[in-house]
């Protein structure tokens, strides 16, 4: 018996299959990337601080006492001398009499002494009193009249501690804090107790801001800020830095300097206290090439085409970044000069033309599978 062997002809339909199942090539990754522009940027140092009044004074006793009159409460405006508060004075009047007593009572044995030598002297040409009698007298006439001074320093000094028991305010201005209530007692022995503290002029305040060791060196005299506070979140408000103190603070190894800036509060809408979110403006550029500050921080992937290689050395003030050609998936580093930046934006000063394309991130392309498609599709 004989086998018949038959063999088929393929189809049209599965040549053009085959052909479909070819992968072309693709570039294994897809560059995102930016164009050089032109524009204005302005850079600023953060920090924050607390608002003040610029002349804060705080209303202390000198005496221990009894508060017997509270003339003055939160809010109050008060003028210069106005009594704000009064010590009850039953005490110091007291004293003030005692001393007074003990003082006349020290002029009327000076007086005395003083005529005791007037006789020794006239007696004592007669011979009928001896030297020691006219030098004993002499010397008691001396301690007399020391004794009167010492009362007459008693007495002024009680006369002013009296006085202190009407507590007055030293300046114009408002009360701003009020830490005692009528009839409490307060004991002026090794400091002396706050009572009020009075601001001077609000609408004249200032910030005592922190500013980092990395960025007190942009901050002058001068330089223009802007701030927020937490009250009103949608207003933002000026100032002007009027010092820079250099003495360090240093809390857990972290260094920042004291910088005092001015403010103008017309409508006393600020109060003392609040947290002001400050930004300096430290330079501002205008009309200059700038690209996004996501090309200096972009790293090529590994396996990424390159059109030559990189500089060996890049120096302080010069930053590595890399370029696309258009329709082209090999880049090209690039190094650059930059100036400030606002963060967002950085100034070129030289190394990259207008318009050129700066790399800013890469994503990997999916490999494609049968048919076209995605890999595990």
């Amino acid at each position: 018996m004989k086998t018949a062997l038959f063999f088929l002809a393929p189809a049209a339909g599965l040549s053009l299959a085959a052909t479909s199942c070819r992968q072309e090539s693709t570039p294994p990754f897809t560059f995102q990337t930016a164009a050089t522009q032109r524009g204005n940027i302005i850079q600023e140092v953060s920090a924050s601080g607390s608002l003040s009044a610029v002349i804060r004074v705080d209303v202390g006793s000198q005496v221990s006492g009894k508060i017997s009159v509270l003339n003055a409460d939160f809010n109050s405006r008060v003028k210069k001398d106005d009594v704000v508060a009064e010590i009850d004075s039953s005490l110091y009047t007291a004293i003030l009499r005692q001393t007074e007593g003990e003082l006349a009572s020290a002029r009327a044995s000076a007086t005395l002494k003083k005529q005791n030598l007037e006789r020794k002297q006239i007696l004592f040409p007669k011979q009928a009193a001896t030297q020691f009698d006219l030098e004993e007298a002499v010397a008691e006439l001396a301690q007399a009249e020391a004794l009167v001074t010492i009362r007459e320093a008693a007495v002024d000094r009680a006369r002013i501690d009296l006085g202190y028991c009407r507590i007055t305010a030293p300046v114009d201005g408002i009360v701003i804090s009020r830490v005692v209530d009528l009839g409490q007692t307060v004991a002026a022995a090794m400091t002396t107790p706050i009572l009020f503290t009075i601001a001077q002029d609000i609408t004249k305040m200032h910030i005592k801001a922190s500013i980092s060791e990395s960025d007190i060196g942009m901050v002058k005299d001068g330089q223009s800020i802007s701030f927020t506070v937490d009250a009103f979140p949608d207003e933002v408000f000026a100032g002007v830095v009027t010092q820079v103190r250099m003495a360090p603070i240093i809390t857990t190894n972290v260094v920042t300097y004291d910088t005092i800036i001015s403010v103008d509060n017309p409508e006393n809408k600020l109060f003392p206290g609040m947290t002001a979110d400050v930004s300096v403006r430290v330079a501002d550029r205008t009309d200059v090439p700038k690209i996004p500050n996501g090309a200096l921080r972009f790293s090529p992937p590994e396996g990424t085409t390159y059109s030559r290689s990189g500089p060996s050395k890049v120096e302080r003030n010069e930053r590595l970044i890399y370029t696309l050609e258009p329709g082209s998936q090999t880049i090209t580093p690039v190094v650059i000069k930059v100036g400030i930046t606002d963060n967002v934006d950085t100034e070129i000063l030289s190394g990259l033309p207008d318009g050129a394309l700066v790399v800013i991130s890469s994503t990997a392309t999916p490999k494609k599978g049968f048919f076209g498609r995605p890999a595990g599709q």
